[in-house]
């Protein structure tokens, strides 16, 4: 979530108090303060009909304002009215300093409430807490010298404090993150220029980004696709090769006949073409494909494409690329299942064979 968004997640639960600002600033004191109690009360009745439930942030909003508005018609008086965006500003900078400093996440609970389905991760979760301090200090800030302009300063001065400085503040703020995330990509591309690199894709198969070998071979929640093929001959035979034992992954065990990352920009069938060529010296085979899923293991997350191909052909094993391959019995493979023969992804995939193929 990055600093726009924030404030964006402010909205919502805090409309009533938006609206009494700017109605105040209008209309003066009561009717400000009756519109904005009137907008808030609307808004839970929008929300109770959709879902049967008293939005709690705009009950606490409503509450805010009247004690609020109460007040600035109790007191009103010219300090007063100086000291109001100090006091609102203090109203967030608590919801913001909660949720930045200790384990209650007022603003992840407001985001989840009105941005449904929306997950982030341990590294999201990082982030946010990281913005959210930023933006509480830039608050504090501010919120100290709208009080000292008031007591201190001209009225001019407490008007351009309170109103246009906050937004030059935010505006420079922005301005000198961006150009921190900005560089901070130059480098990181500039790190991995050498690597090479792999398309990143949603639950879909979609195409969102892309990103080096060496971070999708290090993090879960890079997802990036893959092509795996199952080699079946006229025996019902599943052919299977034994990875090498210098793998990163599952060295020593047995696999599926072929199995490669596609390029960036790479066709998913022109990947199949190429793995199986480099791996078994496959050159013309037609190809079914069975299942797309997910897999994840303790250092990525892959999205498969898993094709099966009936062929008769010769297979000439590349021994850099495998240590050793022959065609295994159905019977055979049942046998040595959950024994640490196989790789967890193989196994996996032999059930999607006997539930399609060899049904």
């Amino acid at each position: 979530m990055n600093k726009f968004q924030i404030l964006k997640t402010l909205a919502p639960g805090f409309l009533p108090l938006i609206i009494f600002i700017v109605a105040d600033s209008i209309w003066g004191t009561t009717i400000g303060l009756l519109v904005a109690i009137l907008s808030g009360f609307v808004e839970i009745t929008i929300s109770y009909i959709k879902e049967k439930v008293i939005d709690k942030f705009v009950l606490l909003d409503i509450g805010l304002i009247t004690a609020l508005g109460l007040v600035s018609i109790l007191l009103h008086n010219d300090i007063f009215f100086k000291l109001k965006p100090a006091l609102i500003e203090l109203i967030f900078s608590a919801i913001i300093g909660v949720s930045a400093f200790t384990d209650n996440n007022i603003m992840l609970m407001m985001t989840k409430r009105y941005m449904k389905g929306v997950e982030f991760s341990e590294e999201q979760l990082v982030l946010l807490k990281k913005n959210l301090r930023s933006i509480f200090y830039i608050f504090i800030i501010h919120t100290i010298l709208i009080i000292y302009s008031a007591f201190f300063m001209s009225k001019d001065a407490w008007a351009f404090i309170s109103t246009g400085l906050f937004y030059i503040i935010f505006a420079v703020y922005f301005v000198i993150q961006l150009g921190k995330k900005r560089l901070g990509k130059r480098k990181w591309f500039e790190k991995y220029k050498d690597d090479e690199w792999f398309d990143l894709v949603n639950e879909k198969g979609e195409v969102i980004g892309k990103a080096p070998r060496t971070i999708c071979h290090s993090s879960k929640g890079y997802l990036h696709p893959v092509v795996h093929l199952h080699i079946i001959d006229d025996k019902d035979r599943i052919f299977l090769q034994k990875r090498s034992k210098n793998k990163e992954i599952q060295p020593g065990k047995w696999d599926t006949a072929v199995g490669g990352h596609i390029k960036s920009g790479e066709d998913v069938k022109a990947a199949l073409q190429r793995e199986s060529f480099e791996e078994l010296g496959l050159r013309e085979f037609e190809a079914q494909l069975v299942s797309t899923y997910i897999w994840e293991s303790d250092i990525e997350s892959e999205f498969v494409y898993m094709f099966v191909s009936r062929y008769k052909g010769i297979i000439t094993i590349n021994p850099e690329e495998i240590e050793d391959g022959k065609f295994w019995r159905i019977k055979k493979i049942k046998e040595n299942l959950e024994k640490d023969v196989f790789t967890p992804n193989f196994e996996f995939e032999f059930k999607v064979l006997l539930n399609t193929i060899f049904v």
